[in-house]
């Protein structure tokens, strides 16, 4: 069974002070892992302090990652949850992608439980709380986790919990229809048996089993299915064998056993969690409606600001996956039928440059698609096709061009295929 790729915590030298695409200046190395990379950053605009995820185009490519990229990306949009990590923007640049991430800088659960062992009971509680108040409410827009574990759980500088990395995530679109998923996904030591099973398992409930083991790790200090053997582990977790240490509380034992219940048709429901002693208790009703499981707070002001996220990360994603050899490095050469190069204007820029030359030309011109993601095309009188030009909005005011058609071989066609291109092709000069 794949396990997920989790992020590793980095040493503290890395090559710092990088620009990314003109607003948000790199920092330290916050953490690495396969896939992708996670650097400190500042907003140069408003001095906020970020996390960074990158993702290599050449690794996207080879190890097929772009649909769990994009997933995340969808998924973090749609979630506005204090204790969800929240995505504040999709950039892509020549190489790479980036999830611009809100930071934590308290690391993650993994860490601190390796460093300074088991948590008081009060702490654990705090923390499970956050967590099941985080998976509750994806439960409820019809976001499934599918890889909670301790280095998915990071802290923020307030010691608030933030759930992150939503990768292998199912999504609304994704439900079966007899709502039993089959992809084995998730990290050994924290899956539920029913998806071992191989027979279907609801995504909801083996996210519950998954929060049990979160629950006892942080009272006990170690994980309650561990061994060096994959299989003779898979078996424990399949017969729910494991002990709670002798300082665990008796409704924090019965807890813990209802979590990790091996029949998922009587494990907990997060309904009963929240109605739990264990749970609830020290805390208030105001306060534990507040961090309910239909907390919206934050959530995307307006239907306009929501399709403009939706957009800018689409685009992000378009530029990386155009073709395996994707160029826009800016160095331009004539081609046949084809060139593709970033400027440094807004698409409406390059498309009013490209029909004034169109007309200069004697040529028909007609735009096409909308803003962000429009084009030109540019016809002989007897109607055959020119040119066509689109363009794709990127970030911080770049464009990515393509010009497609032209280049036949003729001179009249070779001028004019250079002039357009000499027009629009002025590139982006800075760092990516």
């Amino acid at each position: 069974m794949p396990e997920s790729c989790g992020l590793q915590s980095a040493p503290e030298t890395t090559k710092e002070g990088n620009i990314l695409l003109g607003k948000y200046q790199l920092g330290r190395l916050l953490g690495y892992g396969s896939s992708a990379k996670v650097h400190l950053a500042q907003n140069l605009f408003t001095g906020q302090n970020l996390a960074i995820k990158s993702f290599t185009k050449h690794r996207i490519v080879k190890t097929d990652l772009i649909n769990f990229i994009k997933r995340e990306a969808a998924i973090l949009r749609r979630l506005r949850h204090p204790h969800i990590v929240r995505l504040h923007e999709v950039l892509a640049s020549r190489t790479k992608i980036h999830l611009v991430l809100e930071l934590a800088k308290g690391g993650d659960l993994f860490s601190r439980i390796a460093t300074f062992g088991r948590l008081p009971e009060h702490l654990s509680r705090r923390y499970f709380r956050q967590l099941i108040s985080a998976v509750a409410y994806g439960h409820s827009h019809g976001v499934f986790h599918r890889d909670l574990k301790l280095e998915n759980l990071l802290l923020d500088d307030r010691g608030n919990l933030k759930l992150s990395d939503f990768g292998l995530a199912a999504a609304p679109d994704q439900m079966p229809a007899d709502g039993l998923f089959h992809t084995l996904c998730g990290t050994p030591a924290y899956v539920a048996p029913e998806i071992l099973a191989k027979k279907g398992y609801r995504a909801a409930v083996a996210d519950i089993w998954s929060c049990g083991v979160v629950l006892f790790t942080l009272n006990a200090g170690y994980l309650p299915f561990n061994d060096s053997n994959l299989i003779a582990m898979y078996r424990k977790i399949c017969r729910g064998d494991y002990q709670c240490p002798k300082w665990t509380s008796p409704d924090l034992k019965r807890l813990i056993g209802r979590l990790l219940d091996k029949n998922p048709d009587t494990r907990i429901t997060i309904d009963e969690i929240f109605r739990d002693p264990w749970v609830a208790r020290g805390v208030d009703k105001e306060e534990w409606t507040a961090i309910g499981m239909f907390q919206e707070e934050g959530k995307v002001s307006s239907k306009a600001e929501e399709m403009e996220a939706e957009d800018r990360a689409l685009n992000a994603f378009d530029i990386i996956g155009f073709s395996s050899g994707l160029d826009l490095s800016g160095l331009i050469g004539v081609m046949a039928e084809r060139e593709r190069f970033v400027v440094d204007e807004t698409p409406e820029g390059v498309l009013r440059r490209v029909e004034e030359i169109g007309r200069g030309e004697g040529l028909f011109v007609n735009r096409k698609g909308k803003m962000g993601n429009a084009g030109v095309e540019m016809r002989e009188h007897n109607g055959n096709l020119v040119v066509g030009v689109d363009v794709y909005r990127l970030n911080g005011g770049l464009t990515v061009v393509e010009v497609n058609g032209g280049g036949d071989g003729d001179a009249k066609g070779m001028k004019f295929w250079e002039k357009l291109l000499g027009a629009v092709s002025e590139p982006f000069r800075g760092e990516f």
